[in-house]
């Protein structure tokens, strides 16, 4: 931390116990409190200040492809979603009842969405006709209720807040091809906005969405080596079109059954943000995402003339583009720094009486701490600057981290000595059997990641069983 730490609550070292320092961060960043609602947690400004700049960021990228935003209803009847059964299976544990209107019991009870496959499903029963209706790019932002036993901020929480996609179309290829747009949607996002690259891939039959035919994902390197799923876009094919009777007469003028898709991501992508880029002084935020971009900390700034030109580099900061803010409290200097510090700003610019003077300015990095001297005249378009290498740099050590910590496999002792003593994605061939993905989870706490669409031959049989491999897969402990 900066000089001054101290006074600033200082957070566990990542190093020594990283579950606890992503806790500490979440709490002494101000992202996060917790409530008096087991599992809930309140989201704080400056942590919903960073959900808005992703909310804008990637709605825009929808809106890019056609997606119209909508709202349905916050609750399921128990009939409703019953239509489907494996959805239903699927989400059975975690779904929160309501069972009575005010004092009077309900007929049915009616359940907390934990999603809106069902919702959406019932609209469009009644929305669409004929194919010239089609097709529907619908998107929500909202939030969802699962009953999780176990909670984490931004990870896994009872609510959370997410955007769900949900569209309809009329031929199996159209279909296919838009899950497959809204991946890369998620994927180019996570990389040009949250500088965090990913692997794209197909889920396994195993770890695919309740209801879906196939599930497609991106999967992120955290800086411990697990992974987290960071975006999912699902194709259900035309199974929720058969349960709820989702039809239209077509060119030929026969009646046929709609193609649908589901995508979304959650508030967990902040998680995922954290557990990148953070450091032991706290969150690094990426300049895209962050909801200010400079601070400036006056330096002695009783002294006449330091707040006015802070001020006025202000100004030309705005002017500039940039997300700044003036730090004029009476803290110390060595607290603003470590405030700066611990809430991921990326950039800091010192201004005392001595820089003022020599018509100069110092700007510090946040993500790797070096230092520059600019001239006030061209504050604002090398600030400017400096962010944008600031984004693409943190993407460039991110991948970096990414494939110094993935491992390629042959054989199951190697998998397991590898798994247990090299943190990161392992690579290695898979039969395709269930069977070999339970053992792998049972004997090592690995998951099957993805099948990644970039396909590698790495020997020609299961790194589990020794029979012919089907699949190069990524395997990893997951958050």
């Amino acid at each position: 931390m900066a000089d001054n730490g101290k006074l600033v609550k200082e957070i566990t070292s990542m190093e020594d116990d990283f579950a606890q320092w992503y806790t500490d961060v979440c709490v002494k960043a101000d992202l996060i409190a917790y409530s008096h609602i087991k599992g809930f947690m309140v989201i704080k400004p400056y942590g919903y200040a960073i959900w808005e700049n992703i909310q804008k960021l990637l709605d825009a990228r929808f809106k890019a492809t056609g997606v119209q935003n909508v709202y349905m209803p916050l609750l399921i009847p128990e009939s409703l979603l019953a239509k489907e059964s494996e959805l239903v299976q699927g989400f059975a544990p975690e779904v929160a009842w309501v069972t009575s209107g005010g004092t009077e019991p309900l007929t049915e009870r009616l359940c907390v969405r934990p999603t809106s496959e069902t919702v959406f499903s019932d609209f469009y029963k009644d929305d669409v006709h004929s194919y010239r209706d089609l097709p529907r790019l619908y998107n929500q932002w909202c939030s969802v209720v699962r009953w999780e036993k176990e909670t984490r901020p931004f990870l896994r929480s009872r609510e959370f807040l997410w955007q769900e996609g949900h569209t309809i179309h009329a031929t199996r290829e159209e279909a296919e091809a838009r899950t497959q747009q809204m991946l890369n949607v998620y994927a180019e996002f996570l990389a040009d906005e949250m500088a965090i690259p990913v692997i794209r891939g197909r889920k396994t039959e195993k770890e695919k969405f309740a209801g879906a035919e196939a599930t497609y994902t991106v999967e992120a390197m955290m800086h411990d080596g697990r992974a987290l799923q960071s975006g999912t876009s699902h194709f259900f094919g035309q199974k929720f079109a058969e349960a709820y009777g989702i039809q239209f007469t077509d060119r030929d003028n026969k009646l046929k059954y709609v193609w649908q898709t589901s995508w979304g991501m959650t508030t967990r992508v902040i998680g995922a943000m954290i557990m990148v880029h953070g450091d032991n002084s706290g969150l690094v935020l990426p300049p895209h995402i962050a909801p200010v971009q400079v601070e400036i900390i006056p330096i002695q700034q009783r002294k006449e003339g330091v707040l006015d030109a802070c001020r006025r580099a202000e100004k030309e900061l705005i002017d500039a583009g940039c997300r700044v803010k003036v730090d004029d409290t009476d803290k110390s200097p060595g607290w603003k720094f470590s405030e700066q510090e611990m809430r991921g700003i990326p950039l800091r610019i010192e201004m005392g009486p001595r820089d003022i003077a020599a018509n100069e300015a110092v700007i510090v990095r946040r993500d790797n701490g070096q230092k520059c001297t600019v001239s006030l005249d061209k504050l604002g378009e090398t600030t400017a600057a400096l962010l944008e290498t600031v984004q693409k740099e943190m993407l460039e050590k991110a991948q970096k981290h990414l494939e110094s910590h993935t491992w390629s496999v042959t054989g199951y002792d190697e998998f397991k000595d590898t798994i247990a003593n090299k943190p990161g994605f392992v690579r290695a061939m898979w039969c395709g059997d269930q069977a070999c993905e339970d053992k792998i989870k049972e004997e090592t706490g690995a998951t099957s990641r993805c099948i990644p669409f970039k396909q590698e031959k790495i020997s020609g049989v299961c790194a589990c069983c020794g029979k012919p491999a089907k699949y190069m897969v990524y395997w990893d402990k997951a958050y």
